[in-house]
């Protein structure tokens, strides 16, 4: 019997990342569940992978600090190179920018740009031997039109749509696709205090959207029926921004 791939999910405790976690666990994916520091809601997401039929090994690392990343993936990346690698941690810390302190503005870009850098890098090494993998980045709506309040955010996103696509080019003959899925606004702990009656006028469908829904899209990326895209930013918004 083949062996089943594994999935990296970064951030993967929670909202979007336990969705896409979940959803590729049915699709047969092995999962490392990447995580910070909320044990009891990535224990949950591994138990959920496991009633699945699937593993589940939980890394509780900061994606911005370096010296962790490697700690916890180099002796796993030693043995084995996940297929898929989704890069869903983000942290954003929403302040206008004339007020905006210069941690605000760096500890954003940490998770999000660093985070990026610190855990493709290792994870792609392993996938250019292999001649193949998927790496799918969660980027978002306020990386592509500009948020206000979250000019720190807005470039971190913008960002990493900018490596997907540089990265896309560089590892396309070796059969790695890169893309990125970018989410609108979605029902998590992100847009829990947002006043909802100023944000749905604004989109078309009139509606926030699912975690299942981006996890959706990060699952066909993953997928065979997915193997002549690469480079591409697909976004789930509802038609907020088109």
């Amino acid at each position: 019997m083949e062996k089943s791939k594994i999935a990296l999910v970064t951030g993967g405790s929670k909202g979007i990342g336990a969705a896409i976690a979940q959803l590729l666990a049915t699709d047969g994916f092995e999962i490392w569940l990447n995580y910070k520091s909320d044990h009891q809601a990535a224990q949950e997401v591994a138990r959920k992978v496991k009633g699945i039929g699937r593993k589940c090994v939980l890394l509780p690392f900061d994606v911005s600090d370096s010296e962790e990343v490697q700690s916890h993936l180099t002796p796993l990346l030693e043995n084995e190179t996940p297929y898929a690698l989704v890069n869903n941690a983000g942290f954003n810390k929403d302040v206008i920018m004339a007020w905006m302190t210069s941690s605000e503005w760096s500890d954003v870009l940490k998770v999000n740009l660093n985070g990026f850098f610190n855990v493709t890098k290792p994870v792609l090494n392993g996938m250019l031997r292999k001649k193949e993998g998927r790496i799918i980045s969660v980027v978002s709506t306020s990386g592509q039109s500009g948020m206000p309040g979250q000019t720190n955010y807005s470039a971190a996103k913008s960002g990493l749509i900018g490596a997907t696509k540089a990265l896309a080019v560089e590892t396309a003959r070796r059969n790695i696709l890169v893309n990125a899925v970018s989410p609108g606004f979605i029902e998590t702990e992100m847009v829990k205090d947002l006043p909802k009656e100023k944000i749905l006028p604004m989109i078309p469908m009139g509606r926030f959207g699912t975690p299942m829904e981006v996890a959706a899209v990060v699952s066909f990326l993953c997928s065979e029926k997915a193997s002549y895209i690469t480079g591409q930013v697909i976004a789930v918004n509802g038609g907020a921004y088109r």
